[in-house]
């Protein structure tokens, strides 16, 4: 019941679907993997600018990347989606290697980057 409970973490419910995890492959979530796996799914997500990004990302079909400049347009962002604004540091809190991975409104994922995490990641953006 801390500060944020009501507002992110109550919404949030357990799934139930079933999911057989003893017959999928993990082995992209090993440590050794995972970085590139991430990085493979971030640099092919489908770049997303200017304004009106949920809408745009909502009619994406993929994966979809936002780039923000600075900390005023990572706030900015998020809070149109609706997702955690603070960041500590410079780095948003609920980052991956300075990405926020979230969904909205559909299970595609949406990569919500910093110019600085993707020269950290060697993604190209423009």
């Amino acid at each position: 019941m801390g500060q944020f409970f009501k507002q992110y973490l109550e919404p949030i419910k357990l799934n139930d679907v079933h999911v057989d995890w003893k017959s999928m492959d993990l082995s992209y979530l090993m440590e050794g993997n995972y970085l590139r796996h991430f990085v493979n799914i971030v640099s092919n997500a489908k770049p997303v600018y200017g304004t009106d990004v949920v809408l745009k990302a909502y009619n994406i079909d993929g994966d979809v990347r936002i780039l923000y400049r600075d900390q005023e347009d990572f706030e900015r962002i998020a809070r149109l989606f609706g997702i955690f604004d603070d960041l500590k540091d410079g780095i948003p809190r609920i980052a991956y290697k300075g990405v926020v991975v979230f969904q909205h409104q559909t299970a595609r994922p949406i990569f919500l980057a910093g110019p600085e995490s993707l020269s950290q990641l060697r993604i190209q953006h423009a």
